[in-house]
């Protein structure tokens, strides 16, 4: 047994507040928050202030336990990835049980208060949304399958839909293309962060695409989401959360993320290990601007619509 191990086994109680709130992974939960408000907002059914930001609370704590489970089960390989060796569970600040423990507990409360707080549709599918992270994606395929982002991607694509039931209390087209835009925008967004961390899935042996079918594909994989995902994106502005705002917003976007994945495709890796991968950390930066600012323009069209100004 390694020293590392070792101490992450050993360790328990140490941890200060920070620590813990670490485990929730905050800046996953921040977007978590953002675009199930948007979710909520957006919707053709007015909700009561204070129930909206109890629900998006909740919300937030369900991608906090998420997070939680999620350290816990891979803190083995934490370990071993320079990107996450310093999470709290890696790093011996807090024990892999009470992870475990603090994930279970903020599941059962994160769901039951939803459900309380609002429906019983958005509390299950926040269920369903923290199971499929913490079992079907950390479990099984982020070890198992090349897929793991493509198919995990839905984890993180669920919390607008959610926040769309909160306000509903269903689902609707209007719904499943806020999920499709996360889902689709997934892969690429990950995949660029691969190319240039892939050591560290090489040596964790997580299956990331670039280390089972190598940078190459990695790149054209990376244009043909980006492509698919335009069509979805842009074709939101034409349901009822769309109009002349979010199309302008979507036609840049799209155009500037498709146009950055084929810059990547055409790069040679001896160029990109040369400029330590400049181009390829640029997109995906540009990735997370992408994402946000497609939401601002939801929320901007939403305003715009319900002040009264009409969506054309």
């Amino acid at each position: 047994m390694s020293d590392a191990t070792q101490n992450i086994e050993t360790t328990s109680g140490e941890g200060q507040f920070g620590d813990y709130w670490a485990l929730l992974k905050p800046r996953v939960m921040s977007l978590v928050v953002f675009t199930a408000a948007v979710g909520v907002f957006v919707a053709p059914v007015s909700v009561h202030p204070f129930i909206a930001m109890v629900s998006i609370l909740f919300i937030a704590l369900g991608g906090g336990a998420s997070g939680a489970l999620n350290m816990w089960y891979d803190h083995d390989i934490d370990t071993i990835m320079k990107r996450t060796a310093n999470r709290p569970v890696p790093a011996g600040k807090v024990a892999p049980g009470e992870a475990l423990t603090l994930g279970l507990w903020l599941s059962f409360i994160s769901v039951t208060m939803l459900g309380l707080a609002s429906n019983w549709v958005a509390a299950g599918i926040l269920a369903f949304t923290i199971f499929f992270y913490a079992v079907v994606y950390t479990m099984w395929l982020k070890r198992w399958t090349p897929q793991n982002i493509v198919i995990g991607g839905a984890a993180g694509a669920f919390p607008p839909m959610i926040g769309w039931a909160v306000a509903t209390g269903g689902v609707s087209v209007e719904s499943v293309l806020l999920f499709c835009l996360i889902f689709m925008w997934t892969p690429p967004h990950f995949w660029a962060l691969a190319l240039f961390m892939n050591n560290d899935y090489t040596n964790a042996g997580v299956p990331m695409l670039t280390v089972t079918h190598g940078k190459r594909e990695t790149r054209k994989q990376i244009v043909i989401y980006a492509v698919l995902l335009a069509p979805l994106a842009i074709g939101a502005a034409f349901t009822s959360i769309g109009g002349w705002i979010y199309l302008t917003a979507a036609l840049y976007l799209n155009a500037k993320f498709v146009w950055g994945a084929c810059k990547l495709w055409q790069r040679e890796e001896d160029a990109a290990e040369a400029d330590e991968y400049k181009a390829e950390r640029a997109y995906f930066r540009f990735s997370l601007v992408y994402l946000f600012a497609s939401f601002c323009a939801l929320l901007a069209q939403a305003i715009w619509v319900k002040s009264g100004m009409g969506a054309w």
